[in-house]
């Protein structure tokens, strides 16, 4: 059996961004997950709207959309792509807050990078809104957790 070829390593080894020229153009997504651990004073300050530096969740949101359409500033192999919707929720849960990122677009490669960026953003986002309540918050748990379109099709998180 051959073993797997890690498109981004050139036979000598060195890093490149691999060519996407040849690929068809397809509608792609990838959701993101991730988790913003939280003490009791700071959930309570999100649920009560008393986090000092403001809307919170908005604001992580909106950093999440912002980083996604930045991913390729950001990781160096990633590709400029046309990221065409971002959808980031924030759900204030007992121990913190559950994020999730859809990426969403028609292109010659995937999104997984971009939803993983909005999510991983998103949680610092939260993390710099909340520090004044609770300066151990933790992000946890981030993964692509579904992806569609392009040659590989369709994947879901089992």
């Amino acid at each position: 059996m051959t073993e797997p070829r890690l498109n981004h390593l050139r036979a000598d080894g060195s890093a490149h961004m691999v060519d996407v020229s040849a690929k068809d153009v397809t509608v792609r997504s990838a959701t993101a997950v991730g988790r913003v651990l939280l003490s009791d004073a700071a959930v309570a300050a999100l649920r009560g709207g008393t986090v000092p530096k403001g809307d919170a969740l908005s604001v992580a949101r909106i950093a999440g959309i912002q980083a996604a359409k930045r991913t390729p500033d950001l990781i160096p192999l990633a590709h400029p792509i046309g990221v065409h919707a971002v959808e980031v929720d924030l759900v204030v849960v007992d121990d913190g807050v559950d994020l999730s990122a859809t990426v969403r677009t028609a292109d010659r490669t995937g999104v997984e990078m971009e939803a993983l960026t909005a999510v991983a953003v998103g949680a610092l986002a939260l993390i710099d809104m909340v520090k004044a309540v609770d300066r151990q918050a933790r992000i946890t748990d981030v993964r692509v957790t579904a992806k569609s379109g392009g040659r590989s099709g369709e994947w879901v998180e089992s």
